[in-house]
């Protein structure tokens, strides 16, 4: 675990804290070796040297973003495109009840881990 991104996360709001641990322990659980670093001021995860995924936070918001999911079709109310459909996100506000499986299997399917 990075001091940098555990700085950024103790930052943020409590219930956007929680979000955040809960995203980045799933992370860690479900792509052996990945690796995480804050960059550009947020925290990314990277697996080989390639980023998989980023966490960002804003006022009302927590935003989980994969890379490299051009083959990862979109879940209406849950995971939307960006630019040309290679990213996907997730907007977690306040109270949402988040399908973390389904976020896993998409951090599964994007970096070949099983």
């Amino acid at each position: 675990m990075n001091d940098d991104v555990t700085n950024y996360i103790e930052k943020t709001e409590h219930w956007q804290a929680q979000v955040c641990t809960r995203l980045r322990e799933m992370v860690h659980r479900t792509i052996p070796g990945v690796e995480e670093a804050l960059q550009y001021g947020k925290p990314h995860f990277l697996r080989d040297g390639r980023h998989k995924a980023v966490i960002h936070v804003a006022r009302d918001k927590v935003t989980f973003m994969v890379l490299d999911a051009d083959g990862i079709e979109a879940v209406p109310g849950l995971l939307r495109p960006l630019g040309n459909g290679e990213r996907k996100a997730v907007d977690i506000r306040e109270g949402d009840d988040v399908d973390y499986d389904v976020l896993a299997d998409v951090l599964r399917r994007i970096s070949g881990a099983r």
